[in-house]
């Protein structure tokens, strides 16, 4: 356990507090893992991911495209759009 000396279901625990602990959390522990799988940004490293952290990352991912409002949808949309124009611009 990484914080030994702390009640993890103390009550009396601030937000401040539990955000900061959470935010130290390091990457060898069981949430630290997870918290490392659903962030992951490299298209490289996503593609090496086994199938139970492929899992771990469609369902975060799953998760935030329900989350997102239809403006927020549209948005996204058109920033996947402008990239992929950029890309493929120079094998006009």
């Amino acid at each position: 356990m990484q914080y030994p000396n702390k009640d993890i279901y103390d009550d009396g625990m601030d937000w401040q507090e539990f955000t900061t602990l959470l935010s130290g959390i390091m990457p060898e522990t069981p949430l630290g893992q997870i918290v490392q799988i659903r962030s992951e940004t490299d298209t490289n490293m996503i593609k090496k991911f086994n199938s139970s952290q492929k899992k771990i990352y469609n369902d975060w991912q799953q998760k935030i495209l329900e989350s997102m409002t239809d403006v927020e949808k549209k948005q996204r949309s058109k920033e996947m759009q402008e990239q992929l124009r950029k890309a493929f611009s120079k094998f006009r």
